[in-house]
């Protein structure tokens, strides 16, 4: 977000579910505390699915921006989002400026196909063992290029963001790179 507003950069959000992308996950890591918290994550895409259907691409974003930033930058329980997700999917609608009837989208089947369609073009773009993010630089052009990630331990702001950015999309769109990769380094700084 920080990039996009310095540059005349647009950003279509696509989505990707680790629900799906875990169906058939038999590992003991994947407890049901694990697949609970991904299953939040798949009502939250019902709803933003609702978002784009109705609205717009714009609107998405900042669905997902103050659901991101909910979570995220001003760290409130992730067991909240698990166990009564209507409550954090209403906050981040009103701070989007959504309407709140869209959170009795997060139980809706029917945005399950295309959210697996969606998945599955992400996976199509980098393979299938990564998770999210998952960027595409210059969709549909000869030098499209995506990657899982960046997975930062501290957001980069103002310049520093931009050239991230743009060593990114560099290695994307003109490498054959296929992981660039190290262990977390502490806890995310979004400040």
């Amino acid at each position: 977000m920080d990039v996009q507003q310095q540059r005349d950069y647009e950003v279509n959000w696509r989505f990707i579910s680790l629900y799906f992308l875990n169906d058939n996950t038999v590992a003991d890591w994947y407890d049901a505390d694990y697949r609970a918290g991904h299953m939040a994550g798949l009502r939250a895409l019902r709803v933003a699915d609702a978002v784009r259907v109705q609205f717009d691409n714009d609107a998405v974003g900042r669905f997902y921006t103050a659901l991101g930033r909910r979570i995220h930058v001003e760290r409130h329980d992730r067991t909240e989002l698990r166990t009564n997700p209507a409550s954090v999917i209403a906050v981040a609608l009103d701070d989007a400026n959504l309407p709140s009837t869209f959170v009795g989208e997060a139980d809706n089947e029917d945005h399950d196909a295309y959210i697996r369609a969606e998945t599955e073009l992400a996976l199509s773009r980098t393979g299938k063992d990564v998770g999210t993010p998952i960027l595409t630089f210059k969709p549909g052009r000869a030098d499209e290029g995506s990657f899982f990630g960046p997975v930062l331990s501290k957001a980069p702001r103002g310049q520093a963001a931009v050239d991230l950015w743009n060593a990114v999309e560099l290695i994307a769109t003109t490498s054959g790179m296929a992981e660039l990769k190290r262990s977390n380094r502490g806890r995310p700084e979004f400040d």
